[in-house]
This record gives C-alpha cells, sequence and structure tokens, in this order.
C-alpha cells in the first residue's frame, strides 16, 4: 500500500489504529498560457492551476468479505491559493461506503457514473481542451448514494441515486416553481488489457426534465491509443435536443514522449461547438511530467457568449 512522509506524520499525531489504512494523495498541476479569447481586446499570459488536489482515502476491514471504505478529497489553486468562491479547498469526491464481495455501496459527494465513462478518452482533461467545453454531463453529484457492482469478466454496472434534498445537485437549475427531484445516474462498462467500452445515462441530474445518454469506446494498440465518445441531450425544460461527437489519440514514441490530440463537434452546451486540441509530454520522472499543449475552442455564438479563442501552454504535472 503506498505511504506517504504526510501519513507517517499524521499517524504519530494519533493512536496507529486510527491510521491502519491511509493513502495520503494528490497532484499539482500548473501550467503558464497565453490566452487570446474573443471577449478580450488582446491576448494575456495566465498562470493557472488545473484542478491540483490533496486527497487522503483509505478503510478498515470489518472481516475477510467486508471493508469501510471512505474518501475526503479537495481542490486548491496553486496559483493563487483561492478559488472562485474564495475558498483555499474546494470539495471534490468525498464519500463513505462498505465495500465487500457483492459489490460496493457509497454515499456523499461525487462523480456520477456518467462522468466517470469518460475514463481516460480525454486526454486535455482539467485543461483548457476539457470536453467540458463542449459537452455536459461532467457532474460532481452532491447527496448521492451509489452501488457499483463487482467486475463479472471485466464487465461492471454502477447506479447513482441523487436524492431530492433541496441542497442538491440541481437545486439552482430547477426550474422556477417546480419542487427539486430526485435524479438517476447509471452506467455499464466492459474493461480489458486493450479495450474499454461503455454506455451510460442521466435522468434528471442537471435538472428535473434534463436526459443524457453518452457512448465511450478506447482501443490500446501497442503505443497508439484511441478513443471515441458520443453524446445526446435532452432538455424538456427548454426544447434542447442536441448531440456531439469527440475522439481522440495518444501516441507513446518512446517510454519518456508522448504526442496526442483530440476534437470535438458538439451543440450540447454551444451552438456548433467546436473544440481541437494538440500537445507534447515530456515524462520526467514516475510522477513528475512536463506538458505542452495548444487549444482552439469556437463556436457560432454572438456577443459575449462568441468564442473564437486560442490557448497555448507549457506546464508540469506531479502527482504524489
Amino acid at each position: 500500500m503506498k505511504k506517504t512522509l504526510l501519513a507517517v506524520a499524521l499517524a504519530s499525531l494519533f493512536p496507529v489504529v486510527a491510521f491502519a489504512d491511509v493513502v495520503v494523495y494528490g497532484k499539482a498541476n500548473v501550467s503558464v498560457q497565453n490566452a487570446d479569447e474573443a471577449a478580450l481586446d488582446d491576448s494575456r499570459v495566465e498562470l493557472v492551476s488545473n484542478a491540483s488536489r490533496i486527497g487522503v482515502k483509505g478503510g478498515e476491514e470489518v472481516n475477510s468479505s467486508l471493508k469501510v471504505i471512505y474518501q475526503f478529497e479537495y481542490q486548491t489553486e496553486v496559483d493563487d491559493g483561492n478559488g472562485s468562491n474564495n475558498q483555499t479547498f474546494a470539495p471534490r469526491n468525498i464519500y463513505l461506503g462498505l465495500q465487500g464481495v457483492a459489490g460496493t455501496i457509497m454515499g456523499g459527494h461525487f462523480d456520477t457514473p456518467t462522468k466517470v465513462a469518460q475514463e481516460k478518452v480525454d486526454l486535455f482533461n482539467d485543461l483548457e481542451g476539457d470536453i467540458t467545453t463542449i459537452f455536459k454531463g461532467e457532474i460532481r453529484a452532491s447527496n448521492v448514494i451509489q452501488y457499483t457492482t463487482p467486475s463479472f469478466g471485466g464487465f461492471a454496472a454502477s447506479v447513482a441515486y441523487v436524492t431530492e434534498e433541496n441542497d442538491g445537485t440541481f437545486k439552482q437549475n430547477n426550474p422556477a416553481g417546480t419542487e427539486p427531484g430526485n435524479g438517476i445516474s447509471a452506467s455499464l462498462g466492459y474493461t480489458s488489457a486493450m479495450f474499454y467500452a461503455a454506455v451510460a445515462m442521466d435522468q434528471d441530474v442537471e435538472a428535473e426534465g434534463v436526459d443524457l445518454v453518452r457512448a465511450v469506446a478506447r482501443v490500446t494498440l501497442g503505443p497508439v491509443q484511441l478513443g471515441v465518445l458520443g453524446e445526446q441531450y435532452e432538455n424538456d425544460n427548454t426544447g434542447v435536443d442536441e448531440d456531439g461527437v469527440f475522439a481522440s489519440a495518444l501516441w507513446n514514441i518512446t517510454d519518456k514522449w508522448a504526442l496526442k490530440g483530440q476534437y470535438g463537434q458538439s451543440d450540447v452546451r454551444m451552438a456548433d461547438g467546436e473544440t481541437a486540441s494538440i500537445g507534447l509530454d515530456y515524462k520526467m520522472t514516475k510522477a513528475a511530467t512536463l506538458f505542452s499543449y495548444a487549444t482552439k475552442v469556437e463556436n457560432e455564438l454572438v456577443g459575449a457568449a462568441e468564442r473564437d479563442d486560442t490557448y497555448v501552454g507549457v506546464g508540469v504535472d506531479f502527482k504524489f
């Protein structure tokens, strides 16, 4: 089991039993980029923290077939120390659960099965080329209860129930004059050494009357990884019924260098939205990667909503 100096330091302050199974982990991801955006009069240089985070996870065995598990993960901004809500630490994935031979059940605030189903297809996750630019469904839900089956021959399924608490996922998105409802997110996936595929759906998770279906596939052929994602989005409250598609490719040139690119087109988040990215990574150590990227984001909207933006940057990703 992975141990860190921080975990050892914590264990020295409290009874050893309380820290019998704890992992302290995280990543610092920071880049310097030139942002040339349609909303700006001129381009500007930015220092950006790309979803840097720190977390604690672990568990304790109840018996040979049952274990209590937990995770507390928080995002922190390396560039300025504070997020959009002036928070030093913002919650990411937080849960308490039970894991056994019959599967895993947990409750808390964490990524929905639909978001998790994206897996590693988005090669520019947390950067300007993230699929959230043109797709929806990347939801980290609150007040959610989830069950995940064990793996059967590579197949596994998850279903999450988003409760109807007033401080739930879609409180602010709920149509005026209606009461908060409950939502369901579910996925079915297959994983092998060379191939991954999944289908997922959200019903009333973003808001009551909003449904989403997502299909994902990834294949690894030696040093090359190819991925594709398709999404259908329907909002009965606004009459929106749109779809989109996304593809990515990664080439491990050597064990140190990797070339990657991706392109997506979708009307889900904005009219005729497009995003294209290319990047080159250099793995300095097992934990540290130097990366570079160029991203283009466009749409056919006008005024303040228009996007004809270009981002070029270089950064370091360090995982611990």
